[in-house]
């Protein structure tokens, strides 16, 4: 009975996990979008711009490696 336990706390912490990075990356793309004013990054990124297409990603790890810290028990 301890393992079942065990596993339903696990998927409780996954479930708070992906929700929780989910929120994340959406206020912090908000908030990048905020700050550069008079730049379209997702027009830019489709039109094959590398290097802003790297700063998202830059942006979007930085919001895992900080939800991940704030979620490890």
């Amino acid at each position: 009975m301890d393992i079942l336990y065990a596993y339903f706390i696990t998927f409780g912490w996954a479930i708070v996990g992906s929700v929780s990075m989910g929120l994340g990356l959406v206020i912090s793309l908000m908030i990048f979008n905020r700050l550069t004013p008079g730049v379209d990054e997702w027009k830019l990124i489709r039109e094959g711009s590398i290097p802003m297409a790297i700063i998202m990603a830059a942006v979007i790890i930085a919001c895992g490696v900080v939800v991940a810290s704030a979620i490890r028990p």
